[in-house]
């Protein structure tokens, strides 16, 4: 069963306007979640706002966002003030300006969303829209209003549809100048290289969704089977030598441990 699209609108460039639909591209649903249980009673427990000072609860109407300007001190903001700070329309995706699709890093890319036309008259001009950005390489920016938050957004065409992805603000993305910078610009010998590259081509498969299972979330899944069955958990797997990884040993060069590396996956390909 296909997913609600999560939000409704519409698609804009220029003259050319067309109804789309946005999904969610990720999804934690399977995820386990735990909520706090009173051990005495079973009954869920569930979190209210207090007053810090007085400690009494706040009632729903009374509560009010507010910004820290010194310690102590607050400059209160209603919903309709920051509603009024975001875009005059919060339901069209106006794609003001194009970008070479390689121009930008990944370290900018947040959230995917999968964007398609919402009915049968949008779908030629989306499709324009998405073969158009298709053939010229290039991805569209624009700015959406998602949970009540404005966002830079940028529209990725892909295979049918067109990738929604938000985008990090630059206050919230770190230089890797300041990061690396320091690093001293090494020289390696190429023979070491080529044996990594071997490596490399030995350790090479085609990517598969299985490579990025949660063994956790696997293994919670069976301890709650096991309890709803009043069953002991399951025993967990004690640790074996082969386990634990092998200590460093300075005295084996880099040379030697790659050609190790190499001669045991060449085993364990066999």
């Amino acid at each position: 069963m296909a997913p609600r699209p999560y939000w409704k609108g519409y698609l804009k460039l220029s003259l050319v306007t067309c109804a789309v639909s946005l999904t969610p591209a990720t999804s934690d649903r399977e995820k386990i979640r735990f909520h706090t249980i009173n051990r005495e009673t079973g009954n869920r427990v569930r979190s209210r706002y207090v007053d810090a000072e007085t400690g009494k609860p706040v009632p729903d109407e009374d509560e009010v966002r507010g910004y820290e300007t010194e310690e102590g001190k607050y400059v209160t903001f209603e919903d309709e003030e920051l509603e009024a700070v975001g875009l005059d329309s919060t339901r069209t995706i106006d794609i003001d300006e194009f970008v070479p699709a390689d121009s930008i890093d990944w370290v900018w890319f947040d959230k995917p969303y999968y964007l398609m036309p919402d009915d049968e008259v949008a779908q030629e001009a989306f499709a324009v829209i998405r073969e158009a950005m298709a053939a010229t390489n290039t991805v569209g920016i624009s700015r959406l209003v998602l949970s009540r938050r404005e966002r830079a957004v940028l529209l990725q065409p892909r295979d049918k549809g067109i990738v929604l992805w938000t985008l990090r603000y630059g206050d919230e993305v770190r230089d890797a100048k300041d990061i690396f910078g320091n690093l001293e610009n090494k020289k390696v010998e190429s023979r070491l290289v080529s044996l990594i590259e071997t490596l490399i081509q030995d350790l090479t498969k085609t990517w598969d969704p299985e490579m990025v299972q949660d063994p956790v979330q696997e293994r919670l899944k069976e301890i709650i089977e096991s309890k709803q069955k009043k069953r002991k958990k399951p025993a967990q797997r004690k640790k074996t030598k082969e386990d634990e990884p092998e200590p460093p040993d300075n005295v084996i060069s880099i040379m030697d441990a790659l050609k190790r590396s190499i001669t045991e996956e060449k085993k364990r390909s066999r």
